[in-house]
């Protein structure tokens, strides 16, 4: 049985805590205030540092502490070494009467022959271990076993309610970072591919269409820019698009930028499945067009002719393939004309690698190239996730 004055410690420990939401508090008080009033002079609490296998001192009563919050020359103990790392390897308080018949005793800053220690621990994990010494022989009885044991065992509680809180507020800002980050990422798409200059080429290429005359040009262009536009607003809050969707937006961009570049490339778009049961593939948003935006414009700037690109998209269970086989005429210009439109525009893979780190895609791709007298060819392969 624990007698009336343990009880009473133990009642204004468990009450002194409530208010603790840091780990070292609750260690500096236990050491402080609660080993004190049983009449200790030596107390020093170890916590675990599982990446070093280590126990380390973190909060003290006495010699090791004489005043505020701080330790007198700290040291570290491997798990299993003197009687604090096998207590910390066991699991299992340790009552030592006569510390100098046991051969695992450590010295830290002066010799004492009285020893006690019991793990902190809660449902099999360890998170420390309280350790206290005396001068005498045989000063700790099973009393002292009794009320240092359920001390640990609230401290225990107290310390993993600690960092279960820690960890739900670390998922929220991670939530809250990643939330941002695509928040980012649709802005920058969206800019990238409504940034002014598109819009403003797009509306002279209609006023062109109709100052000459062509209203059949001017009433296509017209229409498939708003299709596109249409499309940009209503999938700017989205995540991922259906795999048509996307091809959809694809042909009117390409289209739009055929017509606007008077006929400069080609194209060509053909659609495979792995099998009759899948009806539909969904992609993360915007990442064809992007790598298309990137493309074109960037061989528009470097003055390319002949352009084309043979795009092969295959949909199979767990992943859609696309494959881009891009043909041109013309050396690529060192010298990049129209530099603030560049800069404009998203990196395609910068958008891959935030989309991995944000959303773990694991989207992967690959490029390779090769030059035949004025002749370019390019081969790009992307595997986006099938998130059907």
């Amino acid at each position: 049985m624990i007698d009336s004055q343990f009880e009473d410690i133990l009642i204004y420990f468990s009450k002194s805590l409530m208010g603790k939401e840091n780990e070292e508090d609750i260690l500096w008080d236990v050491a402080k205030n609660c080993i004190s009033k049983l009449g200790f002079v030596d107390c020093v609490i170890y916590l675990v540092d599982e990446s070093e296998d280590l126990l380390v001192q973190k909060a003290a009563y006495g010699p090791k502490s004489p005043k505020d919050q701080k330790i007198y020359n700290p040291v570290e103990i491997s798990i299993g070494q003197g009687i604090t790392g096998s207590v910390a390897k066991t699991g299992k308080p340790e009552l030592i009467p006569d510390t100098s018949q046991d051969s695992r005793y450590i010295v830290d800053d002066d010799v004492r022959l009285s020893e006690i220690c019991v793990p902190i621990m809660y449902e099999d994990e360890l998170y420390g271990v309280i350790d206290c010494e005396h001068p005498e022989k045989g000063f700790f009885s099973e009393r002292h076993l009794k009320m240092l044991s359920a001390i640990a065992s609230v401290c225990a509680i107290k310390i993993k309610s600690v960092r279960a809180n820690k960890e739900l507020i670390e998922k929220q800002t991670k939530l809250i970072q990643v939330k941002e980050e695509m928040l980012e990422l649709k802005l920058k798409a969206f800019n990238s591919q409504l940034n002014p200059h598109f819009v403003f080429n797009a509306l002279n290429a209609i006023q062109y269409f109709i100052t000459t005359q062509n209203t059949k040009f001017a009433l296509d262009y017209f229409s498939t820019f708003s299709k596109l536009v249409r499309f940009y607003l209503k999938q700017l809050g989205k995540d991922s698009a259906s795999l048509y969707n996307e091809i959809d937006m694809l042909h009117w961009y390409l289209k739009l930028q055929k017509l606007r570049y008077d006929g400069s490339f080609d194209y060509s778009i053909s659609i495979e499945k792995e099998n009759n049961e899948l009806k539909e593939a969904v992609i993360p948003s915007f990442v064809i067009l992007m790598l298309f935006e990137n493309i074109v414009e960037q061989s528009i700037i470097n003055g390319v002719i002949d352009q084309h690109f043979n795009i092969g998209i295959k949909a199979l269970k767990d992943i859609v393939k696309i494959e881009v086989q891009y043909q041109c005429k013309g050396l690529e210009s060192k010298t990049l004309e129209n530099h603030w439109y560049r800069e404009n525009i998203m990196e395609w893979k910068e958008q891959v690698e935030l989309l991995n780190t944000v959303k773990g895609y694991d989207i992967s791709h690959e490029t390779s190239s090769s030059f035949n007298n004025s002749l370019h060819e390019k081969n790009i392969i992307l595997n986006l996730p099938n998130l059907a």
